[in-house]
């Protein structure tokens, strides 16, 4: 269950600033680099202990120097829709202005928890011109300063206190949760569809048809989990600006509660950027992965077509490379249980445990065969011990004299022969370099 904030209002009156503010100390899940989802305005943060996600719903808007109401009021609808708490941004320099009024109506029907946030108030008479904003009848005034941090202290005391307290994580704790994830119109729903055997999912050809992530509980040929069908969208509105946006903020949610994900990709459009963001989060949140090929019925075959798109798929995703690719058609229910057992297998390489001194054993001398090149000073570096620490995801602690000197190459030798081994096909692994 995840806790979201969202941050609204209009334009320039330092959403972003105040959302780089709550993000820095985590930097965004997704790279500023995936250009198409503008994705950068989804991040992770943490105060008092508790972790949250945010939104900063100016993120999705197409030509934002000359925003109309109607995209406003659509930003302020995917907050209400998201978000558990929402950060209602207004500038104190300007005081309250016609589309300050609109956002405030449309937020003061919604269930909503509602927080105003007066920015710009950096000085003792500012906080005085706060003052107007109680007009807007959504309580009290917080007054914060964005650039330079001030007021955002008593902000965040206030609204962590407003997010919904962690019940139901314990309860099905024990059973595997997969997460199908993709992009939209690929097949999600009709792959689950095709496993349960049952129209839980309405299937229709518009992208964007499931409204919000479900979760079925499947028990049957051996295998029980929880299923999790993350939605593509929730309005039909102007699909185009906001498609992306919606399916990567459910696909994150959806990943974020996953066990292992199911990544489904359409053979027919091969292997996107999108499709390649969505296996990066899937990476970064240390999370099992099996890529699913899914439409392979229509693709025309030569005798090796399949291996060589697995071959472009795995050029993609290097350097990890050591994920199960199946290729199924959901439609004739070809090869979807297979997806299904690798999906287990991957789950149990996820938990796998080594002791310690099994590792020692296979490391130390391989370390001691091909020790990793002298550091910056010509300081060489010499491995203690080897432990598996005790995370959710495999992840390897190598103590050394000086951590800081090994490199990445070195670190990647050391996941290779870590994979040699044992088997962690489909999920990440993570090396860490620590002092004794």
């Amino acid at each position: 269950m995840g806790r979201t904030l969202a941050i609204v209002g209009r334009p320039n009156v330092g959403k972003s600033t105040f959302f780089n503010r709550l993000t820095e100390s985590r930097a965004a899940i997704v790279e500023e680099s995936s250009g198409v989802t503008r994705d950068r305005h989804y991040g992770k943060s943490e105060w008092n202990g508790i972790d949250f996600s945010i939104i900063d719903t100016g993120g999705y808007v197409i030509g934002s120097e000359d925003i109309f109401e109607e995209e406003i009021r659509k930003q302020v609808d995917l907050a209400i829709d998201e978000a558990d708490v929402i950060v209602f941004i207004v500038d104190v320099t300007i005081g309250i202005t016609g589309m300050d009024e609109d956002v405030a109506d449309i937020l003061r029907r919604s269930k909503k928890k509602v927080f105003v946030v007066a920015n710009k108030v950096d000085n003792h008479a500012r906080i005085n011109d706060s003052h107007e904003f109680y007009a807007l009848g959504l309580g009290e005034v917080y007054c914060v300063s964005s650039i330079n941090g001030s007021g955002t202290g008593d902000l965040l005391d206030a609204v962590v206190k407003e997010f919904p307290k962690e019940i139901e994580e314990e309860e099905e704790n024990e059973i595997p949760r997969y997460a199908v994830v993709g992009r939209p119109n690929v097949g999600k729903s009709s792959l689950i569809n095709a496993l349960i055997g049952q129209e839980r999912n309405i299937v229709t050809p518009i992208a964007g048809t499931t409204r919000d992530n479900i979760n079925t509980k499947y028990n049957s040929f051996g295998f029980e989990f929880m299923l999790v069908d993350t939605a593509g969208l929730r309005k039909k509105g102007k699909v185009t600006e906001n498609i992306e946006f919606y399916s990567v903020l459910r696909s994150i949610r959806a990943i974020e509660n996953a066990d292992v994900c199911l990544l489904l990709i359409d053979a027919k459009e091969g292997f996107e950027g999108q499709d390649q963001n969505i296996f990066h989060l899937i990476e970064k949140n240390r999370k099992g992965v099996v890529i699913i090929v899914n439409k392979w019925d229509l693709v025309d075959k030569e005798s090796n077509t399949h291996l060589e798109f697995e071959q472009k798929i795995r050029e993609k995703i290097a350097p990890f490379k050591d994920v199960p690719i199946v290729f199924t058609s959901v439609l004739t229910k070809q090869r979807i249980f297979k997806a299904l057992e690798m999906a287990n297998e991957v789950y149990k390489n996820r938990t796998l445990r080594i002791s310690t001194s099994e590792l020692n054993e296979y490391f130390l001398p391989l370390i001691e065969e091909t020790p990793p090149p002298s550091g910056s000073r010509g300081r060489y570096v010499k491995f203690k011990y080897v432990t598996q620490l005790p995370t959710k995801f495999p992840s390897f602690a190598f103590f050394c004299n000086f951590p800081d000197e090994v490199k990445e190459a070195y670190r990647r030798f050391l996941e290779n022969k870590l994979r040699d081994k044992y088997n962690f096909n489909g999920v990440p692994v993570q090396i860490y370099f620590r002092k004794k």
